[in-house]
C-alpha cells in the first residue's frame, strides 16, 4: 500500500514537472521594429521577444515564438494555437470582451519626430499650416486626418514608416507622428531626428489570453509585475527604445489586481507579487 501511494506521489510530481516544462507558445509580428524584427541568425529580436522569453524564464517554461502577420495573432490565440500573445496589443474594451488581458506593460501613445535641432513642438496648434507625415493606413494616419480641419495641418501619407521619417529629413514635412516606441527607436538609430510632442492616449499594451486561461493569465501577470519590480522591464525599455521609461508609465508601474483596471475581465482581488 505504501509503495502504491509513493508511486502515485512520484507520478504526480513527474506529471507536474513535465507540465512545467511544456513550452509556452506565443507569436509576434516579426516586421514591427523595435518590438520584433529579424536578426542575423534568421530568428527575431526586439523588446517583445525579450519580454516573452523573460516571462518564460520566470515561469520556468521554455517559450516558442512564432512570427506571423498581426491580423492572424488573435485568431490563432482563440483557436488554441497560442497560449498567450507576445505581440503588442492595445488593451481596449472591445477586445477585453473576448480575451483576458494581463496588466499593461507599455503605454501606447502618439509621438512626433522632428529634424534634429528643429523647432520643438509644445502643442498641436503650432502645426497649423504645416505638413506632417504618417505611415499610410496606420492609426496615426486616421488620427491625424481626423484632426486636419481642427488643427489646420496637411497630412501626407507614405507607404512605409521609413519613408514618412525621410520626408522630415528632406524637408517635405516638418514632423512625423507615429507610435511612441517606434518614434523612440527611430530617434535612437537615426541621429538626424529627435523626439518632440507626446500625445497621450491613456491606453496600454498588454498580453491577451483566452477567457478560459484565468490561471495562466494570473501567472503571466505576476511575472510581468516582478519584471517591473526588479528593473528588468526598464532595462529592456532603455535597450530597445534608447530612453528610460517615464515615471508613472506602465513600464514601471505595478497595477493592483490582475489585468487592466477598468476593462472587462479585470480582477480587482488584491495581489502580492511572488518573485523569486
Amino acid at each position: 500500500m505504501k509503495r502504491w501511494i509513493l508511486a502515485c506521489v512520484v507520478m504526480g510530481l513527474s506529471t507536474s514537472a513535465a507540465f512545467a516544462q511544456q513550452p509556452l507558445k506565443t507569436a509576434v509580428d516579426g516586421t514591427f521594429a523595435p518590438h520584433a524584427f529579424p536578426n542575423l541568425s534568421g530568428g527575431v529580436q526586439g523588446f517583445n521577444v525579450d519580454l516573452a522569453n523573460e516571462i518564460g524564464k520566470r515561469l520556468k517554461r521554455p517559450v516558442e515564438i512564432t512570427s506571423m502577420q498581426f491580423s492572424g495573432v488573435l485568431p490563432a490565440l482563440q483557436a488554441g494555437t497560442l497560449d498567450f500573445v507576445a505581440a503588442p496589443v492595445t488593451a481596449t474594451k472591445e477586445r477585453a470582451e473576448n480575451v483576458l488581458f494581463t496588466e499593461g506593460y507599455l503605454n501606447t501613445d502618439f509621438q512626433f519626430l522632428i529634424k534634429k535641432g528643429g523647432e520643438k513642438i509644445e502643442k498641436l496648434e503650432q502645426l497649423k499650416g504645416k505638413v506632417i507625415s504618417v505611415n499610410k493606413g496606420s492609426a496615426y494616419d486616421s488620427w491625424a486626418n481626423g484632426l486636419a480641419a481642427q488643427i489646420g495641418w496637411t497630412v501626407e501619407s507614405f507607404g512605409t514608416q521609413s519613408d514618412a521619417v525621410q520626408a522630415v529629413l528632406s524637408g517635405r514635412a516638418v514632423a512625423n507622428v507615429a507610435g511612441n516606441t517606434a518614434a523612440a527607436y527611430a530617434a535612437k538609430v537615426n541621429p538626424q531626428v529627435e523626439l518632440s510632442y507626446l500625445h497621450s492616449t491613456g491606453l496600454v499594451w498588454a498580453s491577451p489570453l483566452r477567457k478560459d486561461q484565468a490561471e495562466l493569465r494570473a501567472q503571466i501577470d505576476n511575472a510581468i509585475k516582478c519584471i517591473k519590480l526588479d528593473g528588468t522591464m526598464a532595462a529592456f525599455h532603455e535597450k530597445w527604445f534608447g530612453i528610460k521609461p517615464a515615471a508613472g508609465s506602465a513600464a514601471v508601474t505595478v497595477f493592483p489586481g490582475t489585468g487592466v483596471p477598468g476593462l472587462p475581465g479585470y480582477d480587482a482581488t488584491p495581489t502580492v507579487p511572488k518573485c523569486s
